[in-house]
């Protein structure tokens, strides 16, 4: 569940600014981006991960058109934070995810940041 969520994450942050125009699709998407900057901050914080994937997560997101629903974003973005992933559809715990997977939490907060980075490579500089 977890890589099927961040995969899907991948595709709506590479996919930029044009993904998703309309109000609701596009708060979607802006959610589940914000959501992914607290699950990356979550991992920076607990030492997982150094913050090259934060700040590119930052970078997408200002590539996004502004929220409509401020305070459903925040609130993904908030759950985030605490290393819940919550987005199109899916809420699960990072420590859930590990544990369903096998692994610990540094594994999963070491592979989204290697897609995020990824990701970022391919933004215009």
């Amino acid at each position: 569940m977890f890589k099927t969520t961040v995969f899907a994450f991948g595709m709506a942050m590479m996919a930029g600014a044009g993904f998703a125009q309309d109000a609701p699709d596009a708060d979607l998407t802006i959610s589940a981006a914000r959501n992914q900057l607290g699950v990356l901050e979550y991992c920076q914080a607990e030492g997982h991960i150094d913050g090259a994937a934060v700040e590119i997560q930052g970078r997408m997101i200002g590539m996004l058109a502004p929220a409509v629903d401020e305070e459903a974003v925040n609130a993904a973005y908030e759950k985030g934070k605490e290393g819940t992933v919550s987005a199109m559809g899916i809420e699960q715990t990072l420590a859930d995810a590990a544990k369903t997977q096998g692994v610990d939490e540094a594994a999963l907060c070491t592979q989204l940041a290697q897609l995020v980075q990824q990701a970022g490579a391919q933004l215009p500089q």
